[in-house]
């Protein structure tokens, strides 16, 4: 770690804020959009470095062959070490011949079919850049920090795998160089430890960068754990402030082919669906975006309410903390029914409105269990109170189940009038108390952007089939039917259709 405090004010770009940053990994990533100032950033941090005593090299995207091609006429120790890299990646060795006036010419053999040929004339940008990019990373005379200006240019990902690693071997051999990559590709993004994260920098159109300056424990011991299932895929999040994690492929294919149907599609361009694996998964996404300062965005199946990772992110997130501070006075008689007078005299937070929610779901099913053992149940409730049994018989203590507080709050929503015929008055009571309370829950959760589907999970919106609980099975095969559907229908029928899931997508897309 180098302590270097850096302070960048581009006013045209992002206002009167000052980006401020003092820990530097020896493995720094400048990240963003286009257009978010990513270059111009680099050159005012390089400009600081030399000013604190460090050894500056920039890299510019439009790099000059010649200079390389000099260092490597004059150091046959790098000379001889691109060789080998070259020889043992294509086949191919370079070598150097003086014409008349004694500029040097790079010659390049094909070992394969025994054939040379002049560098500059017949060989592809790729070669020519990695050749460009070697040379100054193993070029270790007059720099101490070398910043590389989009060095995916013409590369292969695998090429530029190649690099990074080739870039740690450096770093492992000199605690004083460091690296700073100005990027647009995720096979840059090679987070290996927590700390790494305080290298990465993160432009934003319109808004000052952001950068993590340390961790505490908890976060990580969080991304201890989750780095390792980090993938290339994920790592678009990085490049745009503009991009929706999902649970599930499912989730996110429907919700990529909906995303052409919002009503005014060119305000989502930049936008990608990503699914993550699951709903703890989308708590660790949440919070790596709230500590980077990316405006991420979640949508989730209706059971994150009651356990997971992302609803402890979101309790603690400040923006869900200050929207619930505002709320105090304006929802001052709803928090007077729900909660006691010492419990309003304190803190209203997110956890503490989804336990009261919890408690009310608890008593409805204790008292629908007593219910049904001495009357027949209704047929518009048949399909709810399977569900339950099947949940009640497959786990011990079924009320603590997330699934089971999801079905209940579903049934409510779906029959509510019915269950409160089969309860005492006062439990009845509950009942729009309970829709209430849910539909706070989820606004209060918006605030940080994170969209809860309020019938359940994606399946509940489709239209060729008619699915009312959870968990659901065969997700693949309903939503090929339904993809089907979408793929033949005229865009008014799919917006009709789909109208609720296109609106939020329409929220979850919006770049305010």
């Amino acid at each position: 770690m180098h302590e270097v405090t850096v302070r960048v004010k581009i006013p045209f770009l992002w206002g009167k804020t000052v980006f401020k940053k003092t820990n530097w990994s020896q493995i720094n990533l400048i990240v963003g959009p286009n257009g978010s100032g990513k270059t111009l950033l680099a050159q005012n941090i390089a400009q600081q470095f030399e000013q604190a005593g460090y050894s500056v090299r920039f890299l510019k995207s439009d790099r000059n062959y010649s200079e390389q091609i000099v260092v490597l006429k004059n150091n046959e120790k790098i000379r001889a070490k691109i060789e080998k890299v070259l020889s043992s990646m294509f086949g191919k060795s370079i070598t150097f011949i003086e014409d008349i006036d004694g500029t040097l010419i790079p010659i390049v053999e094909n070992k394969a079919w025994n054939v040379e040929y002049m560098l500059e004339d017949a060989e592809c940008h790729g070669l020519r850049e990695i050749i460009s990019l070697l040379v100054n990373l193993y070029d270790t005379t007059g720099d101490d920090c070398l910043f590389i200006d989009e060095p995916e240019l013409h590369l292969h990902p695998q090429f530029q795998t190649f690099f990074m690693n080739e870039i740690r071997k450096e770093v492992s051999h000199s605690s004083r160089r460091m690296f700073f990559l100005i990027s647009h590709s995720p096979f840059y993004i090679d987070l290996r430890t927590p700390e790494e994260l305080t290298g990465v920098v993160v432009c934003h159109v319109n808004k000052a960068p952001t950068s993590i300056e340390e961790l505490n424990d908890d976060d990580d011991s969080l991304f201890r754990r989750f780095l390792p299932r980090f993938n290339t895929y994920h790592k678009q999040f990085f490049f745009s402030d503009n991009q929706i994690f999902v649970e599930g492929y499912t989730d996110q294919q429907m919700f990529t082919y909906l995303l052409t149907f919002i009503e005014n599609e060119y305000s989502a361009a930049g936008t990608g669906i990503i699914d993550v694996g699951g709903k703890d998964e989308l708590g660790v996404f949440c919070k790596v975006c709230s500590l980077l300062g990316t405006n991420g965005r979640i949508i989730t199946d209706l059971d994150s309410l009651f356990s997971g990772k992302l609803r402890d992110v979101a309790n603690e997130d400040e923006r869900v903390i200050g929207w619930l501070e505002k709320q105090k006075e304006r929802q001052a008689d709803f928090y007077n029914t729900i909660f006691s007078k010492k419990e309003v005299e304190q803190e209203i937070t997110l956890s503490k409105l989804i336990f009261r929610l919890e408690r009310y779901l608890i008593r409805i099913s204790q008292e629908l269990h007593k219910y049904f053992e001495v009357n027949k149940i209704p047929a518009k409730m048949q399909p709810l109170m399977e569900k339950l049994a099947q949940l009640r018989e497959k786990h011990e203590n079924a009320e603590s189940v997330d699934t089971y507080k999801t079905v209940l709050l579903q049934g409510i929503n779906n029959v509510g009038d019915e269950i409160a015929e089969c309860l005492p008055q006062e439990v009845a009571e509950t009942i729009p108390l309970i829709k209430n309370l849910a539909a706070f829950i989820l606004a209060a959760a918006e605030a940080a952007r994170i969209y809860i589907l309020p019938k359940g999970c994606i399946e509940h919106y489709y239209t060729r089939t008619s699915i009312q609980y959870m968990p659901v099975s065969a997700k693949d095969r309903l939503f090929r039917n339904e993809l089907e559907f979408i793929q033949d229908a005229h865009r008014k029928s799919v917006r009709k259709n789909y109208s609720e899931l296109i609106e939020l997508l329409e929220k979850a897309a919006s770049k305010n």
